[in-house]
């Protein structure tokens, strides 16, 4: 059976989508070593990368979402979100669209827990009042978009159970490749493969697989940058549905760290005046 972890929180791993996926590098990687157990080295990979994803601080950044339906056909979508590390628990995240107008002030504010179901509002400027997404809602799609309303928010750690599988090759790197099955109720997934290089940590390839076991999406993550001299940021994720043949790309920008965001930037008050 993999392995679930019972250890003193020593960082996280920013998913939002993970969300824009850091790879800190103050924590220095160490060998995996051969011997372990599949879920031991699972688990060590990701108790690694969480570590190492933490000591940004704070951050704001701009997103373009671009939807394109099973003909290619394009849609986009601007939105900027902001992120807060909050020590001893899970990071708070807001997301605001700004474009086009059918969206704009469209909001959604994310409390995550490493131990217990996250906190979701969404905030629907046509009803001027904010909704909690229940964790029955979550494997929903994300304002219309191939990305879930679980997808928006931390992959802690303490919320799979983890197995490595191999080593390979991707692109010019090599990719351990880890399964990961959530512990909780209410995903829309019964397990989710992923790809991280050796060196950084750094994610590069999610598939995720449904209920039934069925391939259902994969996420390709691209463009990363180092910013504050030890965080990666991802610039690039495109996420593909395999049954409906629609995709989403969010592309990052103007990212901008340590702007002195504290926890009353991500109240419930604060998301119905963000817009």
């Amino acid at each position: 059976m993999a392995q679930r972890p019972h250890l003193p929180r020593s960082g996280r791993l920013l998913a939002a989508l993970a969300i824009a996926l850091p790879a800190c590098l103050a924590v220095p990687s160490t060998a995996i070593a051969d011997s372990h157990t599949p879920e031991e080295m699972g688990l060590q990979i990701a108790l690694q990368a969480q570590a190492r994803g933490e000591g940004f601080g704070d951050f704001t950044a701009r997103q373009t979402m671009i939807l394109r339906n099973r003909q290619g056909q394009e849609s986009q979508r601007d939105l900027r979100m902001k992120v807060h590390e909050v020590g001893g628990d899970g990071d708070k995240t807001m997301f605001v669209f700004d474009q086009p107008r059918d969206v704009k002030g469209t909001a959604f504010l994310v409390h995550a827990h490493p131990h217990d179901a996250d906190d979701q509002w969404l905030y629907l400027p046509a009803l001027k009042r904010g909704k909690r997404i229940s964790s029955s809602n979550r494997s929903g799609s994300f304002v219309g978009s191939e990305f879930a309303y679980e997808d928006m928010t931390n992959q802690d750690v303490e919320k799979f159970t983890y197995k490595y599988l191999r080593d390979e090759a991707c692109g010019n790197l090599t990719c351990s490749v880890t399964d990961r099955v959530p512990v909780g109720k209410g995903s829309g997934y019964s397990r989710r493969v992923v790809w991280q290089d050796r060196d950084e940590l750094r994610i590069w390839k999610v598939e995720y697989y449904d209920r039934k076991n069925a391939h259902l999406k994969t996420l390709a993550i691209s463009d990363y940058q180092l910013y504050l001299d030890h965080c990666w940021f991802a610039g690039t994720m495109d996420m593909v549905d395999h049954l409906t043949g629609k995709s989403t790309a969010l592309n990052w920008s103007d990212y901008e760290f340590q702007t002195g965001l504290d926890d009353g930037d991500f109240t419930q008050t604060s998301l119905r005046r963000a817009c």
